[in-house]
């Protein structure tokens, strides 16, 4: 009688594809796009919110920043607990938590009620997040299958931003500002109808490990105090004093966060996640590519709208070309060499596209026309973009265990968010900044306030295509995964970790 344990060519072989994976696909989907919708569409009904509720100037910002907050705080403990629960199961629970915050938002009647909302909406999408993408990582394990879901979602990443534009100025403009909360539940129940029927996951790839409760701690407070800390640097001023104690307190917190992660039996983020050269590529080059993307999207809605004076709906169509130029990038150029070339062929270039989009921008002016200047400027940024979230996407769960695929996708979430959060502060300051020594160096009076406003966004956005390029060297010099490599590397079931050690 043949023995039953396993040959080293079972152990590494792949099991049989979901043959329900496809129409999953198009549920994650429609969650990760409603997080990413979220984070714009909010930003242009929050006038119309501030007037409604009767929210002062100086508590406006706790608007975005009680989201910001949550949500970059408690991803890493949000992508463990996809690990620990099963990540179908916090998908569900993430979106139902999601909808409720988000009713309670529209609904809401004072100031305290939609924060309370926001802070809800964060803390349900730091766990509705990491389990969408690391559901993607497990359920695609197919070379070819998994760089073109992979492309379909990094477009919707990518995308969703700037989608969230348009139909925050249609929401706000043709009903009212609550229904840019009331839009997320439609979204949540039917990608949670369609979890339910169509989204499987295998038991073997949970992580029964007992819960990292100092990890947690420090990991949320140290990125709490760091995303807040940029937020006050944007308000108070890089060298304030408040600025300086949030930094201080996040590195500290995160330093010990990290001596802490080397010696638990258990940790939240296992060191192996990070350590890899190709995973922490991913993740630093995406998050400086963020830095520079998220200070474009704020300059240029200033820009278009105060400056050139359009509507809040003309200016979400304006961002359409470079909506289209993400899908493009993402699903037929990412998606379709994914499998054929190294990962930094992609990455590297598509910044450097993106960054030479950023290049023509520097060009605007107070009568530059559309057609000549932002119109390319935008698809090249697109389509840059588009090109690298792809790759990114991908690499985040690059060779690692199917336990740690929800915190593995918790970085590379978690890496935007800062991203994010740098981008807003240090681009704002710059603009800022540069817009005050224009004024004072020209004397200048209410006709040259535009002109002054201008030369502020576009040195910011020259800053902005400046950190491009780094994020282009870091994607060059640091992956280093070949096409073939990565084929077989690229998925939970094939992680040579897992691979008994009779199988080496």
């Amino acid at each position: 009688m043949s023995s039953p344990q396993t040959s080293p060519h079972t152990a590494q072989s792949s099991p049989a594809p979901d043959p329900l994976r496809w129409k999953a696909l198009i549920f994650i989907g429609i969650a990760q796009l409603m997080v990413v919708l979220d984070g714009t569409v909010v930003n242009i009904a929050l006038p119309h919110a501030q007037a409604a509720l009767h929210i002062p100037d100086t508590n406006r910002q706790w608007v975005v920043t009680a989201y910001s907050l949550a949500f970059g705080g408690l991803l890493l403990f949000g992508g463990r607990i996809s690990d620990l629960w099963g990540r179908k199961r916090a998908f569900i629970t993430g979106l139902a938590g999601f909808a409720a915050a988000s009713a309670l938002g529209g609904a809401a009647v004072n100031e305290a009620m939609l924060l309370a909302a926001r802070a809800g909406q964060g803390v349900f999408g730091a766990l509705l997040a990491p389990a969408a993408l690391s559901l993607l990582s497990v359920t695609f394990t197919a070379p070819k299958e998994r760089a073109k879901a992979f492309g379909i979602y990094g477009a919707i990443a990518g995308a969703g931003s700037a989608i969230g534009l348009l139909l925050g100025g249609l929401l706000t403009e043709y009903l009212n500002w609550r229904w840019v909360m009331f839009i997320n539940i439609p979204f949540a129940a039917v990608a949670a109808t369609g979890a339910l029927a169509f989204v499987r996951e295998r038991e073997p790839a949970r992580n029964r490990d007992r819960l990292d409760i100092p990890g947690v701690l420090l990991a949320t407070g140290g990125v709490v105090a760091l995303v807040y800390g940029f937020t006050k640097a944007a308000s108070a001023g890089w060298s304030a004093g408040i600025t300086l104690a949030l930094f201080a307190l996040a590195a500290v917190l995160l330093a010990a966060f990290v001596t802490v992660q080397a010696k638990v039996k258990s940790p939240l983020l296992p060191l192996r996640v990070i350590t890899d050269r190709n995973r922490s590529g991913a993740y630093l080059a995406l998050g400086l590519a963020i830095v520079g993307m998220f200070g474009l999207f704020f300059f240029l809605t200033f820009y278009l709208q105060d400056v050139r004076g359009y509507s809040p709906v003309t200016t979400g169509f304006a961002f359409l070309p470079m909506v289209a130029g993400m899908i493009t990038g993402s699903t037929q150029i990412a998606a379709r060499l994914l499998p054929r070339i190294p990962a930094r062929l992609l990455m590297g270039p598509g910044i450097m596209l993106a960054a030479a989009g950023m290049l023509i921008l520097t060009q605007l002016s107070t009568t530059s026309s559309y057609a000549t200047v932002t119109l390319p400027g935008m698809l090249l940024l697109g389509t840059g973009m588009g090109t690298m979230f792809t790759p990114a996407m991908s690499l985040a769960t690059y060779g690692v265990q199917p336990r740690d695929a929800g915190v593995a996708s918790a970085m590379i979430t978690t890496s935007q968010q800062i991203g994010g959060s740098i981008g807003t502060a240090l681009l704002s300051t710059i603009a800022v900044n540069t817009t005050t020594g224009y004024m004072t160096a020209h004397h200048g009076g209410p006709a040259l306030t535009a002109q002054g406003l201008v030369h502020g966004y576009t040195t910011a956005i020259g800053w902005a295509a400046a950190i491009m390029t780094v994020a282009s060297v870091v994607a060059f010099t640091l992956i280093n995964a070949r096409s073939d490599a990565f084929a077989l590397k690229t998925g939970a079931a094939t992680d040579q970790d897992a691979v008994p050690a009779a199988a080496h």
